[in-house]
């Protein structure tokens, strides 16, 4: 449990994880603005940095763009998702006036299929294509569609409620 700890330090390596992993928001710029906790720049650069060293991201060139970089999560950052996924319904279950019950719901309703068609569209965003394929890994675009759907229509409905 130390060493788990010690990878994640604090919330905002969390919070960030989550924002890659279930928004898509892979640019620095985005991150930092999209964010609905409000992080400071020094603290997302610190956290980012972190997530790279652990080998949980991996920061490259965006081919669309000279001066951007963008982050991907690696294979042992997708297999996080099953822990965020139990954290995140442990405290719909006993935080009841946590944020973002909509996602907590449909990732639990969802169970180990929603987890399993979400883990592949990840790998399929964020890995390398030959890596994808070494491992043999093939997902449909409807099945891809399906969990990235859900999940992004939660999250916003979820913004959508909090800001009213």
């Amino acid at each position: 449990m130390n060493r788990m700890v010690e990878v994640f330090g604090d919330q905002w390596s969390l919070l960030v994880l989550r924002d890659i992993m279930f928004m898509n928001r892979r640019h620095f710029r985005e991150l930092l603005t999209e964010s609905l906790e409000g992080i400071a720049s020094n603290v997302l650069a610190d956290r980012l940095h972190r997530l790279v060293k652990q080998g949980i991201l991996v920061k490259s060139h965006d081919p669309s763009h000279k001066q951007k970089a963008i982050y991907c999560l690696t294979e042992k950052g997708i297999e996080l998702l099953p822990l965020l996924v139990e954290m995140n319904a442990w405290g719909h279950k006993y935080l009841p006036a946590s944020r973002l019950r909509g996602l907590a719901q449909v990732l639990v309703a969802g169970g180990p299929k929603l987890s399993a068609e979400f883990m592949a569209e990840l790998r399929e965003t964020h890995l390398p294509k030959s890596s994808f394929r070494k491992k043999g890994r093939v997902s449909t675009k409807a099945r891809r569609v399906f969990a990235m759907q859900n999940l992004q229509a939660a999250y916003e409905a979820e913004l959508a409620n909090r800001k009213k």
